[in-house]
C-alpha cells in the first residue's frame, strides 16, 4: 500500500514553505491565475477608485451571482455567465446611471436599481435549478485551487487585452475622470469612454470573480487602490503600489490557504482588510486633510489620497 503524501505544515523557513507550495502543479496554477488577475484587477481598481466608480464596481461584482446561477442552469461553464452578465450590468449601467444631465443621486438610484434586478435574477435561477446546487459555494466564493492550465491561459490572454485597451485609452480617461465637464471641452469623448470604462471594468470583475468569488471581488479591485492612494497622492506612484500590494496580497492569501483547510479567498479578503485598516487608521488618528484627484484641499475623499 503507497505511504501517504505528508500533509503541508507552516514553518518558519520561508524558503521551504514556498518550495511546498510550489511542489504541486494545481498550486503554480493558482499562484500564476491570482497573480494575473491581480495585476488586471489592481489597474482597472485604481482607476474606479479615482472616477468614484465603487458603487458601479460593487453592482458588478453583484452581477457574477446571477450570471454563475445561470450557467450552473443552463449547464455552461461558470466563466460564461460572469462574463455575460458583468458585460450586459455594465452596459445597463452605462445607459440608465451616466446620461448628461444626471445628478449624483439618480446615478446612484440607477445603479442600486440594476443591482437589485440582479440579485432578483440570480435567485430566481437558482430556484428554477430545481437540483442540488452542491458547488454553490465555489459560485459565490470561487476556487482558485481547482484552476486548470486552460483557464490560467484565458486569463492571461484577458489581461493582455484588458490592461492594452486600459494603456490606449489611459490619458483621456484619466482626463475626464478627474474634470469631465472640462475634457467633454476640450473635445475629449466623456461618455464613450466612461461606457469602455465600464466594460473593461465588467471583464476585471468576471476574470476576478473566478479566483476570489463574485461576493469578494472587492478585496482585489478596492482594498489596494485604496490603500495605495492613502499611501501618495502620486498617481504613478500609487498605481505601481497597487499593483504590487494586489500581487502580494493575491499571493499571500493562497499560500496560507495551502497550509489550512480554509478557502483562498477568506485569506485574500483579510490581508488585504488588515494592510487597509494598518494604513488608514493611523492617518485618521493623526486627522490629515485629504485631498481629491485634482489636489484641491478639503474635497470629499474620493481616491483616499493623503495630502
Amino acid at each position: 500500500m503507497p505511504a501517504e503524501a505528508p500533509a503541508p505544515y507552516l514553518s518558519w523557513n520561508p524558503v521551504s514553505d514556498v518550495s511546498q507550495i510550489l511542489e504541486y502543479h494545481f498550486m503554480v496554477n493558482a499562484m500564476l491565475a491570482s497573480g494575473i488577475v491581480a495585476v488586471m484587477a489592481g489597474l482597472i481598481g485604481w482607476m474606479m477608485v479615482v472616477r468614484r466608480q465603487t458603487f458601479a464596481g460593487h453592482t458588478l461584482a453583484m452581477m457574477a451571482f446571477p450570471g454563475a446561477a445561470a450557467a450552473a442552469l443552463l449547464a455552461v461553464p461558470a466563466a460564461w455567465g460572469y462574463f455575460a452578465f458583468c458585460g450586459g450590468g455594465a452596459l445597463a449601467i452605462g445607459r440608465f446611471a451616466h446620461g448628461e444631465q444626471r445628478s449624483w443621486r439618480q446615478e446612484s438610484a440607477s445603479i442600486g436599481a440594476v443591482q437589485a434586478a440582479a440579485l432578483a435574477a440570480g435567485f430566481l435561477f437558482v430556484s428554477l435549478y430545481g437540483g442540488v446546487l452542491g458547488d454553490l459555494e465555489t459560485l459565490l466564493f470561487g476556487s482558485i485551487l481547482g484552476i486548470s492550465d486552460r483557464q490560467v491561459l484565458v486569463l492571461a490572454l484577458l489581461a493582455v487585452v484588458v490592461i492594452a485597451l486600459l494603456a490606449g485609452m489611459a490619458r483621456p480617461l484619466l482626463f475626464s475622470s478627474v474634470d469631465p465637464q472640462v475634457a467633454g471641452a476640450r473635445g475629449v469623448p466623456v461618455g464613450r469612454i466612461a461606457l469602455a470604462f465600464l466594460l473593461l471594468l465588467g471583464a476585471a470583475v468576471a476574470a476576478t470573480s473566478q479566483v476570489t468569488g463574485p461576493l469578494l471581488v472587492f478585496a482585489l479591485l478596492v482594498m489596494p487602490a485604496a490603500t495605495a492612494q492613502a499611501i501618495t497622492p502620486r498617481p504613478a506612484l500609487s498605481l505601481a503600489l497597487t499593483v504590487l500590494l494586489a500581487l502580494g496580497v493575491a499571493w499571500l492569501g493562497v499560500g496560507i490557504s495551502y497550509f489550512s483547510p480554509y478557502p483562498a479567498s477568506f485569506f485574500i479578503a483579510t490581508v488585504a482588510f488588515t494592510i487597509y485598516v494598518l494604513v488608514r487608521v493611523p492617518a485618521a488618528m493623526t486627522g490629515r486633510r485629504v485631498r481629491g484627484p485634482s489636489g484641491h484641499a478639503g474635497e470629499p475623499a474620493p481616491t483616499g489620497v493623503i495630502a
